[in-house]
């Protein structure tokens, strides 16, 4: 697939996933049509839509749509046959089944909830599914899927679903208009003034003070201590000039 291709179908994609949230795996809703072109065109349905979309992929269809097939006879038996591949989605028409594209119209109706691809080459649904929002078309261009752009109406509605999440509703006006910057509901906030504050708590402490009796006594045993150092080394002189002389 060409770079350019791919940018295209990487955009629709993303409009459709920001603006109606379409998440991974894709459901894409097959109809007969679209399987009789592919059998028309040789064409892989579930391997070119998987490669076409670049993701997980379910490929879907329902009950009504099988019937629809079916009668149409042998001309339409090769489509029957691979319409018959896909799983068959529940439809509510089992009682009384409807046509092709009757069902179609009635799994995406109310905005698309289960966000379907609807995949058909029937021109009359691709119009009705272009005047409901969140509804993104799938089709065969010769052997090439081709993800139509967003319509103009499924434009105008994302734009509008964009406003009204950013709309302010009557409840949070109400609450606006209480909290009114107007002076009669500012409270007056009073500045709160500095006090002094008192000395240093360290520069209060009391010096320590040494007294001179103190000082006194320590000088008198150092004093003490020196003379008796003295008198020892006179007696042991005194010892050793004894015992050199004997």
């Amino acid at each position: 697939m060409k770079i350019s291709r791919h940018k295209k179908v990487h955009r629709i994609l993303q409009f459709y996933s920001n603006n109606f949230g379409f998440r991974k795996p894709y459901q894409v809703l097959i109809d007969g049509t679209l399987c009789h072109a592919a059998l028309k065109n040789k064409v892989h349905i579930e391997n070119q839509i998987k490669k076409y979309l670049e993701g997980d992929v379910k490929l879907l269809t329902t009950e009504c749509n099988v019937i629809e097939v079916d009668k149409l006879g042998s001309a339409f038996s090769g489509a029957s046959f691979i319409i018959k591949q896909y799983p068959i989605h529940r439809c509510g028409h089992s009682k009384a089944p409807v046509s092709g594209s009757q069902c179609i119209l009635h799994m995406i109706s109310d905005g698309n909830p289960s966000r379907y691809i609807v995949a058909t080459q029937d021109r009359e649904l691709q119009m009705k599914c272009r005047e409901m929002k969140g509804v993104p078309i799938l089709y065969l261009h010769m052997k090439t899927p081709t993800l139509e752009q967003p319509s103009d109406f499924c434009k105008l509605a994302a734009t509008e679903q964009k406003s009204t999440q950013f709309q302010v509703s009557e409840y949070e006006k109400r609450r606006l208009e209480l909290l009114d910057d107007s002076p009669k509901n500012l409270i007056e906030v009073r500045k709160k003034r500095k006090r002094k504050g008192g000395p240093n708590p360290l520069s209060c402490k009391k010096k320590k003070i040494i007294h001179e009796e103190q000082s006194s006594r320590s000088k008198k045993k150092n004093k003490t201590k020196t003379r008796k150092r003295n008198r020892n080394r006179l007696v042991q002189k005194v010892k050793k000039e004894i015992m050199a002389s004997v």
